[in-house]
């Protein structure tokens, strides 16, 4: 009796997948919850804090600056005024600042071939992202049905305010990501380069009311363009017609694949520095 030229298969033994279905999804799933953990579950009160700092910041504005002033520059309510500049610019602040330090939040699980730097950088996008939109709507849903505000919200042109800052964030935090990882001295020049956004952004006052040649240069600030879209949003007399959405997407678009290609050509000398 001959030998079969092919032995039997062991019945034991069984096929491996080489991928897993949805394996990027379930990557990014499990950094979400990992986020949500690290980041808010540390304390009972951790989502409270992503409430308070733009609560605390409306606050110390209105009072200060009720103190001095009849009524904001748009509007006859401090608090709706301010509100509609500081939510915008700290939902742009809080998705970079997060998608900027992906890579070396997640360093130790890219080791993994399961996980990319794509899922932990889609991850900590995401989370901020709801985290934000829900600190958005709670602040202006207060204010709106507890004050008199004189204010009509237009919600597409609110949407599109926050589409805007989301881009840019994203394209800000795609740059960041990769410098902060490449040269770590970037992460301290771009902490002191960043402080005076916070002046130059309008949120204290309105585009209009600067005189040229400032206005000229600060309408290059995208900032600039959210907030003020934002106030369009929610005051129907003020025009804000200096605002261009295109220009935003552009810039935020441009830093997005930019940093994407950097960090899809380089993220392996990365992780391994």
């Amino acid at each position: 009796m001959t030998d079969s030229p092919h032995p039997p298969m062991n019945p034991a033994l069984r096929p491996v997948h080489k991928q897993r279905s949805f394996a990027s999804l379930r990557a990014i799933s499990a950094l979400v919850l990992r986020e949500m953990a690290t980041t808010n579950g540390r304390s009972a009160n951790g989502f409270l804090w992503a409430i308070a700092e733009p609560v605390g910041g409306i606050i110390l504005l209105t009072a200060i600056f009720s103190l001095g002033f009849r009524s904001p520059s748009v509007g006859t309510n401090f608090a709706i005024f301010y509100a509609t500049g500081l939510v915008p610019f700290l939902f742009y602040l809080s998705i970079s600042g997060k998608t900027a330090a992906a890579i070396q939040y997640s360093k130790p699980l890219l080791a993994y071939p399961a996980v990319t730097f794509m899922d932990a950088f889609l991850a900590r996008a995401f989370f901020n992202l709801v985290t934000q939109v829900m600190v958005a709507y709670l602040i202006f849903t207060v204010i709106y049905f507890t004050q008199e505000t004189r204010t009509d919200p237009q919600i597409l042109g609110i949407v599109l305010s926050l589409a805007m800052a989301l881009v840019f964030a994203l394209g800000v935090g795609a740059m960041n990501c990769f410098l902060f990882t490449a040269f770590p001295w970037w992460q301290f020049a771009w902490a002191i380069l960043n402080r005076p956004l916070f002046l130059v952004s309008c949120i204290f006052f309105i585009y209009d009311d600067v005189p040229q040649p400032f206005q000229y240069y600060l309408w290059f600030n995208p900032l600039v363009h959210v907030i003020g879209q934002m106030r369009k949003s929610f005051y129907p007399s003020y025009a804000g017609d200096y605002v261009s959405p295109a220009y935003v997407f552009g810039v935020g678009f441009v830093l997005l694949g930019i940093g994407l290609a950097f960090l899809t050509r380089y993220h392996r000398d990365l992780l391994n520095s």
